[in-house]
């Protein structure tokens, strides 16, 4: 291992090898997909790159049950389109493309999950934890552990499946998920617009309350004017966004509309979690505090999009005022930097803002009993993890 510069396993077995010998070596793994997020921070330039491109299988995918199982490597891209086959989606829709333009790289289901990225379907699914129902991992002592199963209930346990979404690859190395799937139905959207942030944040809170089992209800904010967007699923879809529509001109929205063909819209909403240039910072805030959010934006000539009903902002300012914006957010809001250009990095002090005391106790133990050697991605988690 002395002269090692990356590894790309393509089997488990190798890829557990792999990070046995470093640390056995005393060195640490840098891991990571296609590397299509420039997220968290930078971590030990020393750290040898583990990469998951040969794991790029769908080792299963079972329509009768709606589960499947990918390796870590497999582009979300590439497992939509095998279960569009079967009119099924897996109910995750994050930006896939990469920020940098690199037309060759698209964002794997493993750093999906160890990012718990996300995108507009959060809204009605949920995100990685509320469709991961079993895990196999690769531990920094060697060790394969699988948790859950291809089921959707799974024995109660220790869920090494949740623990490992969101964890930036700092307790271990995902090897493959299984997921749940869902139908693949027809979508019409409803979209409304206004220059109010008062109002939108108004219309929004009455279209999150009203019984119309939305797929994605998503707001949108940027140069003095802001739309809503409510996108209906399923053989009514088109009836029911109407419905939708006829709710938001009642909300003194403007310039209201349906649209069947409506991916362009989500589409746009997605590009809105990155910037090529900017510093994107995602924000999860009280939906009550939309306006004070929508404000702290403005303050720097920024933009966002939002989970409307949930509280999950993606702003986007110039990196060299993402401090000033942050010091604007509401009382209680958390902020993390999502994405930035690595040059305008240093001018954001800490990517992970301020996390409660107890809450980083238990994540350095968690990080202490699953890799006490400090192998797997160190520095590059919250508290310097």
């Amino acid at each position: 291992m002395g002269t090692l510069s990356s590894v790309e396993p393509e089997t488990f077995e190798r890829a557990a090898q792999a990070l046995a010998e470093l640390t056995a070596a005393g060195r640490s793994a840098r891991i990571s997909g296609a590397g299509t997020k420039r997220w968290g921070s930078p971590g030990s330039d020393a750290a040898v790159p583990v990469r998951t491109g040969g794991l790029n299988r769908i080792l299963a995918h079972d329509p009768g049950d709606m589960t499947a199982t990918l390796q870590a490597g497999v582009p979300l891209a590439e497992a939509q389109e095998r279960f569009a086959a079967c009119d099924q989606q897996l109910a995750l829709d994050p930006p896939t493309a990469d920020p940098g333009g690199d037309s060759t790289r698209s964002a794997t289901i493993g750093g999906i999950v160890a990012t718990a990225d996300c995108g507009p379907l959060a809204h009605r699914y949920g995100g990685p934890r509320d469709l991961v129902v079993g895990m196999t991992v690769a531990l920094a002592d060697g060790t394969i552990a699988r948790s859950g199963g291809t089921v959707i209930k799974n024995v109660a346990g220790y869920d090494v499946a949740k623990l490992f979404c969101g964890s930036f690859g700092t307790l271990g190395l995902i090897l493959s998920v299984n997921v749940r799937l869902h139908p693949r139905l027809p979508t019409t959207t409803a979209v409304g617009r206004t220059g109010d942030p008062g109002r939108l944040c108004t219309a929004a809170r009455a279209l999150a309350a009203m019984p119309a089992e939305l797929e994605a209800l998503d707001l949108a904010w940027e140069g003095g004017a802001g739309r809503l967007l409510a996108r209906c699923a399923g053989p009514q879809a088109g009836a029911r966004a109407r419905r939708i529509a006829a709710a938001m001109v009642d909300e003194g929205l403007h310039d209201v509309a349906t649209d069947g063909e409506d991916e362009p819209l989500w589409e746009r909403q997605r590009a809105g979690q990155r910037s090529a240039a900017g510093a994107v910072l995602r924000v999860a805030a009280d939906p009550s505090t939309t306006v004070e959010v929508i404000a702290a934006a403005e303050s720097a000539d920024g933009s966002l999009v939002a989970r409307a009903a949930l509280g999950h902002f993606h702003l986007t300012v110039p990196p060299a005022q993402a401090a000033a914006v942050r010091s604007r957010l509401p009382e209680g809001a958390v902020s993390v930097l999502h994405d930035c250009p690595p040059a305008a990095r240093q001018q954001i002090d800490d990517p992970w803002g301020v996390t409660p005391t107890g809450a980083l106790g238990l994540m350095r133990a968690l990080k202490a009993r699953f890799d006490p050697s400090g192998t797997c991605n160190p520095g590059t988690f919250v508290g310097g993890i």
